[in-house]
C-alpha cells in the first residue's frame, strides 16, 4: 500500500510499516499527473518497465494498492529505499 503526498517540494520514499510506504511526489493530483509520476518514480527505483506497474485501487486516492510484475516481492523496501 502506498500513501501519496502530492505536490512536495521533492520526490522521496519513506517506509511506514512492512508493506505500506510513503512516497511524496512533485506533481500536482490534476488529470492523473500524480499518478504518471508514481509509476515512473516505482519505474526507475525497481528497475523494471513502466508498464509492469499497475494501479489496482485508488486510481483518485491518495492511498493506492500497486501490483508489481516482474519483482521479487523481498527485495521490494531494499530497492525502494536505496538512495
Amino acid at each position: 500500500m502506498i500513501r501519496v503526498v502530492p505536490r512536495a517540494s521533492s520526490i522521496s520514499i519513506e517506509q511506514e510499516g512492512p508493506t505500506q510506504y510513503k512516497v511524496r511526489l512533485t506533481s500536482p493530483p490534476v488529470d492523473g499527473a500524480a499518478n504518471s509520476q508514481l509509476i515512473e518514480v516505482l519505474s526507475k527505483k525497481l528497475s523494471i518497465a513502466s508498464r509492469c506497474i499497475e494501479i489496482a485501487r485508488g486510481q483518485t486516492a491518495r492511498v493506492k494498492r500497486v501490483k508489481l510484475h516482474g519483482v521479487d516481492v523481498g527485495k521490494i523496501p531494499q530497492l525502494l529505499l536505496a538512495k
